[in-house]
């Protein structure tokens, strides 16, 4: 008896410290500053919908982000299962990429999370519900088979319109409590210009520092097909145009989002001179330099509007 309850007793704490292991490589492989980035957006649609709440209860908007995260969390574990040959070809430092997780372990903790996630909605708006579901079900049509949308640009950039627009909506349906009310005009125009930003110059980014992997799993992305300088090019010329006309029309119309479109046009600077730096070069390292441009000015615009607007 005391031999088997010793046994017990040692397996326990082997036991916590293996599934805690297992979950900071699944939040390693969901990129923590892609989750961040999530939240963000969930509270910005939060925010920027207060004009029209009549009293937002803050532990809603809470447990609507956290649900809101863990459906990303179990979408981007899930595309890392599925990642595996072009990651190992790029390079890739995540866990499943290294072998330090077993892909059957990181696909069981992605259902579960998305699992969670919808049981994690309850007591919201029932959209809600519908806003965390679509979010899976682009996810899936993202990385799982038979679909692969992943494979080419065009669909990447089909679930990433979807899945932004969706974060905001989430942040707004939960502060509005379900009622029907009229979108802030503020709320679209960020929404929309947030999404592009996501779309127009985070995917060809993407693709720009991940040419030899994506090639070697057979995706038609935009950087294989066209070429580092040519994928460069529409980025640079993407993120000015739109970092452009969002700082004219914030202005034109008066709304709160100057700051916000300011600290835009400085990315949209920044990723400009990346990609000209990056596109000559054969280094990944170099090559992420844009990406990395576009997703430090993801979390400062988003940061800025949260500020700007409380």
């Amino acid at each position: 008896m005391a031999s088997t309850w010793a046994t017990g007793r040692a397996s326990g704490p082997s036991a916590l410290k293996s599934a805690a292991r297992v979950l900071r490589f699944c939040v390693i492989e969901a990129r923590p500053a892609v989750l961040a980035v999530s939240m963000l957006r969930f509270l910005a649609g939060a925010m920027l919908a207060l004009p029209v709440a009549v009293a937002p209860v803050p532990a809603e908007v809470l447990q609507g982000g956290a649900a809101w995260v863990l459906s990303i969390f179990a979408i981007y574990v899930g595309n890392g299962v599925s990642d595996v040959t072009e990651d190992q070809v790029n390079g890739s430092r995540r866990p499943i990429a290294r072998g330090d997780l077993d892909p059957r372990v990181a696909a069981a903790v992605a259902a579960v999370a998305a699992v969670v996630s919808l049981v994690a909605t309850a007591g919201l708006p029932a959209a809600m519900t519908w806003v965390i579901a679509a979010n899976l079900v682009l996810g899936y049509l993202y990385s799982g088979a038979p679909f692969h949308l992943k494979s080419r640009s065009g669909g990447t950039i089909l679930v990433l319109c979807g899945s932004g627009l969706l974060a905001y909506w989430g942040g707004f349906t939960v502060v509005i409590g379900g009622a029907a009310e009229s979108t802030p005009i503020p709320l679209i125009m960020f929404a929309v210009a947030a999404t592009c930003w996501m779309t127009l110059v985070g995917v060809p980014a993407k693709d720009l520092s991940d040419i030899a992997g994506d090639a070697a799993a057979g995706r038609r992305t935009i950087a294989v097909t066209c070429g580092a300088r040519v994928t460069s090019n529409v980025m640079s010329a993407a993120a000015l145009i739109l970092a452009g006309s969002f700082c004219v029309v914030s202005l034109a119309l008066g709304v709160p989002l100057a700051w916000a479109a300011l600290a835009m046009l400085v990315g949209a600077v920044a990723v400009t001179l990346a990609g000209r730096a990056a596109h000559a070069h054969a280094d990944r390292s170099r090559r992420r330099r844009p990406y990395r441009a576009f997703m430090t000015t993801q979390h400062i615009v988003h940061i800025t509007v949260l500020f700007s607007n409380i």
